[in-house]
Parts: C-alpha cells; sequence; structure tokens
C-alpha cells in the first residue's frame, strides 16, 4: 500500500496487471478496498451506501459543493434516501466525499455515475462522461480499476474512455483495468436496491474481469459477460424492452379507448396467465433518466453500420404522442362533460414526478403536459408531495418556481379540471373528487368508476 492509502503501484511500476489484480482481489475479499465513487447522484449515493454497509471504505466525488456539504451534514437531498441513511453513513467512519479530484489517486477503484442524457436531435451527450475521465486520467495509477456504469452504446469504454485513459502513458489492460457494470436502480421501489440487485459485469481480459466482479462481489451477486460491448449492450437491451412494451399498452390504450374498451380492466385479467405474458401499463408519457433515452444511443449507434433500428424508433414515436394524446382527451372531455373550452380554463397537474413515490422530475411527461396545456391557453398550477416547488428544468424553464397547492377542498375547488399524471402512494384523492367537477386520469389512479372520472 502507498503512502496515500491505495493499493495501486506507484507510476512506472513493471509489475503486469494479471499480479496487481491478485492484490486487488484479496483486498477485496479482506474487505481493505477504497472505492471511489464519481457522481453521487440517483445512482451513485445509493452504491456507496451499499458499499459502506458491507464496510468497505467509500470516498464519494462530484462537482457540485452544495451536495458535498449535505452530506457532510448527514443531510439527503434525495426524498427516497432519508438523513437518517445518511447519517449512518457517516458515523461509520467509512464514509467521505469531497469535490476533489486529486484524492482519485487515494482510491483502489473508480466507479463512474455520471449523467448521459441526449442531444437536440437525439443523438448521445457524453461530455459528463467526458469530463470526469479527463479528470480521472490526471491520477490514475498502475493497479486501479475504473469501471463506467452510466448507460451508454456498445463501445464506449473501448472508443471513448480508454483513449482518454491511456492518454498519460498507462495501458489498460496491462497497467490498470476497465470494466463496464451497468446501474440498475429503481428509485423509489420498495422491492429492491443496490445490494439485491445482481450486477452484470464486462471487462476485455480475464484479471479486469475478476477484479470488478471481486468488487461487487461484497455486495451483490455479479453475472460476468465475455467483453465490454456486450455488458454496455445488456443496460440498452433491459431498457429498450421496457419502452417497446409500454409504447405497445399505450398503442393499446388508445385503440381500446376508440372501442369502449378499457385497458386497465384488460390488463388485470390478462396478467392472470401465470405464463407468456407480463403487465406493462399506460400512461401519459415515458419519464426518468433512462427509458425516455437509452434506446436511442443504440439507434444512434446502429447508424455507423447501417442499421436502422425500427422497432425502437416506432416505440419513440408513440411515447412520444401520448402527452399530445392526453391533451387531446382533456379537450374533448371538458366539451361533452362541463361544457368548456380549454383557452382559459384553470387545470390540476397531479403528480410532477416522472413516476410514483419519488422527488425525480428528469423527463418527466408532466412538463410536457403542463407546456401544451399552457399552449391551449390553459392556467396552470401543480400538487405534488414530493417537490414543494418545482426546481430549475433545462428544457422547460418555464416551471422553475412554480409551487405545489395546498391539498385541501376549498384549494382544489378553484380548478375546472384535474389531470392525474402521476400516482403518488400517499396522496388521498377523495378531497380531489369531491371538488373538481371533472377527473381526467392517466394512471387508474382512482379505482371507482365515478362518473367525473375519465381515463386517458
Amino acid at each position: 500500500m502507498n503512502a496515500s492509502g491505495s493499493s495501486a503501484a506507484p507510476k512506472g511500476t513493471s509489475l503486469p496487471l494479471a499480479v496487481l489484480s491478485e492484490t486487488f482481489i484479496r483486498k477485496a475479499k479482506d474487505k481493505t478496498l477504497h472505492v471511489g465513487i464519481v457522481g453521487l447522484g440517483y445512482v451513485g449515493l445509493p452504491l456507496a451506501e451499499a458499499f459502506v454497509r458491507r464496510d468497505l471504505r467509500v470516498t464519494g466525488f462530484d462537482i457540485d459543493m452544495a451536495k458535498v456539504d449535505m452530506l457532510d451534514a448527514g443531510q439527503s437531498y434525495i426524498k427516497h434516501i432519508s438523513d437518517e441513511r445518511i447519517g449512518s453513513m457517516n458515523a461509520s467512519g467509512k464514509f467521505g466525499s469531497t469535490t476533489d479530484f486529486a484524492r482519485l489517486k487515494e482510491v483502489d477503484a473508480i466507479l463512474i455515475c455520471v449523467p448521459t442524457p441526449l442531444g437536440a436531435h437525439r443523438e448521445p451527450d457524453l461530455s459528463y462522461v467526458v469530463a470526469t475521465t479527463k479528470n480521472i486520467a490526471k491520477y490514475i495509477g498502475p493497479g486501479q480499476l475504473v469501471i463506467l456504469e452510466s448507460t451508454t452504446y456498445p463501445g464506449t469504454s473501448e472508443e471513448v474512455l480508454q483513449p482518454i485513459l491511456e492518454s498519460g502513458g498507462l495501458k489498460a489492460g496491462v497497467d490498470f483495468a476497465i470494466a463496464y457494470s451497468p446501474e440498475r436502480e429503481d428509485p423509489g421501489n420498495p422491492n429492491f436496491e443496490t445490494s439485491t440487485i445482481p450486477k452484470v459485469v464486462g471487462a476485455s481480459s480475464t484479471p479486469e474481469r475478476d477484479m470488478a466482479c471481486a468488487l461487487y462481489g461484497v455486495i451483490v451477486p455479479t453475472v460476468p459477460v465475455s467483453n465490454l460491448r456486450t455488458a454496455e449492450a445488456v443496460k440498452l437491451t433491459e431498457n429498450i424492452f421496457r419502452a417497446v412494451n409500454i409504447a405497445l399498452v399505450n398503442e393499446l390504450k388508445v385503440v381500446y379507448g376508440a372501442m369502449d374498451i378499457d385497458v386497465w380492466e384488460v390488463i388485470e385479467a390478462a396478467k392472470t396467465k401465470p405464463f407468456g405474458y407480463m403487465a406493462f401499463y399506460p400512461g401519459p408519457g415515458l419519464g426518468g433518466h433512462c427509458i425516455p433515452i437509452d434506446p436511442f444511443y443504440l439507434t444512434w449507434k446502429a447508424r455507423a453500420y447501417g442499421l436502422n433500428t425500427r422497432f425502437i424508433e416506432l416505440a419513440g414515436e408513440i411515447n412520444s404522442n401520448m402527452p399530445g394524446h392526453v391533451v387531446d382527451r382533456l379537450g374533448e372531455a371538458m366539451n361533452e362533460q362541463l361544457g368548456m373550452a380549454m383557452k382559459g380554463a384553470k387545470v390540476l397537474i397531479v403528480g410532477l414526478a416522472y413516476k410514483k413515490n419519488v422527488d425525480d422530475m428528469r423527463e418527466s411527461p408532466a412538463l410536457e403536459l403542463i407546456d401544451k396545456l399552457r399552449m391551449r391557453g390553459m392556467d396552470v398550477e401543480y400538487y405534488d408531495p414530493y417537490i414543494p416547488v418545482a426546481p430549475s428544468i433545462r428544457e422547460h424553464p418555464e416551471v422553475e418556481g412554480m409551487r405545489s397547492v395546498e391539498w385541501t377542498e376549498e384549494a382544489l375547488g378553484k380548478f375546472d379540471v384535474a389531470l392525474i399524471a402521476t400516482d403518488h402512494d400517499n396522496v388521498d384523492y377523495m378531497p380531489l373528487l369531491k371538488a373538481v367537477d371533472l377527473v381526467v386520469d392517466t394512471r387508474n389512479a382512482i379505482k371507482d368508476r365515478a362518473e367525473k372520472v375519465v381515463r386517458a
């Protein structure tokens, strides 16, 4: 171990990675590895907690000093991760966070958990990954393991990360290790957490793969695959599967609606079949950091091979059209049941988060709904128990500063129509049903068939 506390050998070592990997694996078994996690968001912070719970030392790195200050104070900035959990991490003596990337020299493993959004033309935006990797390249030493967890297209680790990391003279697979292990977080899901979800691990050589499996094996079962590209493809496949099936039920919702058939009743009956069917549910569109974005990473990469991903693109088109369908349905229902036009009417969006029981607004269809409803001349407000004040959203600056209304009959009574975009479990819809004459429900949140409830 060097003076900084890392097992990484000094630069210039002649020890082959096969030997260095043995030291790394032994430290994993002894739980003396020092793990560095870059990006302390919805992926990185739960991952840090999982390692700390298994008595590994973790240093978290983030460019946002406000996050570091909150963590140091035992405070959480993610709704489903409590202050108590952050306090427990700090009390363990195994966790610390910093904005000083020079401290990457201290760790044995560097896990990259930064955003991979889409650009304006649905092309991959790897700017966060590239910037992070350039920082790592300044400090990487022999024997260290670098793992990308961010979702991306097959070939990213070899074509983007590896050349940057090798720019200082060390070679991947010879002096240091590279692996890919896609994050599998599902924020707000009470049935699964980081420490209970198996980790897929891919690498270009056996020593590198063994190192990554030894690291993750401390907290979860691992699923090794043959190479980096395969592991990158696994994550895309998981999210493409969801995107395509959600598009299917969204299309069925529209078709069955025209036939006066309740798609929710159809799904509930269909899922009683014990084989050959898996229930997916329609909604007002796709949201979150994965499903609306990840499939198009493969679409973009496929073009380099002269191929088109028609199925994926069709699914994206269907899902992207859902907010417009919901707004049209709301207008029809207002005309039919209230005899009102949309222009000048007051509408309440119920739920601003992209999914229930979280405070995450990334790619939320509610944002598209607000934009489209305002374009129709409606006065829009929202209620969300997890988001008292809407934060800054780059693509939707118009929502910043909006405040959640009070959930009382008196406050709700000023609205002509309510649109349920997110079905948080802790919302009692009775005050809404008493106060508002029309409720458009995109999530089947209100199970009774009250006349004032219209599904969309």
